[in-house]
């Protein structure tokens, strides 16, 4: 890549002052050749090639951020959906995978790992279900193992019998980790046409159609981005749309720069980068922030989604020139507890759940990062992920929902979950049952836009 003398000072100016930072470095790696009948050969197979493979992730990444300056906040590991090597192994057998992973992802000092998933959206295999079954526990006891459950594609549509199973499954995790306000569930994300280059967590997993090994990169830049704003207060909403772009064109130059770097000194291609806008709870590094500084008196209000819309798509816009391996989710993220714009306005009034379901439509992924009241029922949480899942499939997108119902709590308290994960104000649920459409189970079927051969 040629990086011309400006871009570098401009990248410089961007970290210092704007918050730009290379949010995750992400190897995947294949474990399709670790299945093994003995579980104790599949747990050898998995942390020996894992701990083979990233061996070198975090020291390299360390010297590539002090070498060029620019933060490098977390590294990560996904992996191949762990119900594809299960075979006929039991639920405790699974969870003792499940630690295995845990092991092997602190002993290379990596933040998350992720890729303890099934993907059920047209059927549910043995190992998918002993997965499913595994998971509050799996997620419990373990503090670095991330999961996800693709429920929905636009393909198949949505198994709504899996959808119910998640409820129970979120239920069951809050209820284990209620000392440390349900975070098991901050680990688990259920999916609508998920993605198999997402370097971010909790949804990471290597997917089929990749390679032996290959490292991704997540970049950020909401600070960046609403710094640029700020000096055009008088644009028009093209003009805002160019201003969003070309800044976004700078922040992919500078990720895939520094995620190339990474790849080269560990030895595996590069795979893609995905340039969402991932917010973080500093001040004003925030999406909310950028669609007040748009024209939003306070996130939430009406006019968001447009404002959400013209963003996200400027975002994709100026990435997609800027490189041409672009992937993952790239967008926008709107995680309530990650996002201190996000906690104004949910505290203030402005936010609700139901306009963040809107939001979600024209957002990278979905309800994310959300506590609910701890009296949410496994229907009500069902009903929200098959919600999720419709606009998903629908719009053919990617849409997901991770939240976390926090056992005693009541809405409008603030939970603390520390770290990356932020902090979160508790939002109600409609009080009237999703039961009786939840129980009727099955598959929705594809919607007319999968027939598109």
């Amino acid at each position: 890549m040629n990086i011309a003398f400006n871009e570098i000072t401009e990248t410089i100016r961007m970290v210092q002052m704007e918050n730009l930072d290379i949010r995750t470095v992400t190897i995947g790696i294949s474990l399709r050749d670790c299945a093994d009948s003995d579980i104790e050969k599949l747990k050898e197979n998995v942390y020996n090639k894992i701990t083979t493979y990233a061996k070198d992730l975090t020291t390299v990444a360390e010297q590539v951020e002090k070498e060029y300056g620019v933060p490098i906040i977390n590294k990560r590991i996904s992996i191949t959906p762990v119900s594809e090597i299960l075979g006929n192994a039991t639920v405790a057998e699974a969870v003792e995978v499940a630690k295995s992973l845990d092991q092997a992802a602190k002993d290379l000092g990596v933040d998350f790992i992720g890729g303890y998933s099934a993907l059920t959206h047209k059927g549910v295999t043995k190992g998918d279900q002993t997965l499913i079954d595994s998971l509050p526990e799996a997620l419990s006891v373990t503090e670095r193992v991330c999961g996800s459950v693709s429920v929905a594609t636009t393909r198949t549509g949505i198994n709504m019998d899996v959808v119910k199973q998640m409820g129970y499954v979120i239920s069951d995790a809050a209820e284990r980790t209620k000392d440390q306000n349900g975070i098991a569930c901050a680990k688990l994300v259920i999916f609508s046409n998920p993605v198999e280059d997402n370097p971010f967590m909790a949804g990471a997993f290597h997917g089929t159609g990749e390679g032996e090994a290959v490292l991704n990169v997540g970049v950020s830049g909401p600070g960046v981005v609403l710094s640029a704003l700020k000096r055009y207060p008088e644009a028009d909403l093209g003009e805002v749309s160019e201003v969003i772009k070309n800044t976004v064109f700078k922040i992919t130059r500078a990720g895939e720069l520094v995620g190339r770097q990474v790849a080269e000194r560990i030895g595996v291609p590069f795979g893609i980068l995905d340039l969402s806008l991932a917010p973080t709870n500093a001040l004003n590094d925030s999406v909310a922030r950028i669609l007040e500084e748009i024209g939003l008196e306070r996130v939430g209000t009406h006019g968001t989604i447009a404002a959400l819309a013209l963003m996200n798509d400027a975002v994709k816009k100026g990435g997609a020139m800027a490189s041409s391996y672009v992937g993952g989710l790239s967008g926008a993220f709107i995680p309530v507890s990650e996002d201190e714009g996000m906690i104004e306005g949910v505290t203030e009034g402005s936010l609700s759940l139901s306009k963040l379901e809107a939001m979600t439509c024209v957002c990278s992924v979905g309800l994310d990062m959300i506590a609910l009241t701890g009296d949410a029922s496994p229907a009500t949480l069902s009903g929200i992920i098959a919600d999720e899942a419709a606009i998903g499939m629908i719009n053919k997108k990617t849409t997901a929902v991770r939240v976390i119902p926090v056992p005693g709590r009541e809405e409008g308290e603030m939970i603390e979950f520390g770290g990356l994960l932020g902090r979160a104000p508790v939002m109600g649920v409609n009080p009237y049952s999703s039961e009786g459409f939840v129980n009727r189970g099955g598959r929705i079927p594809a919607p007319l836009q999968a027939l598109i051969n």
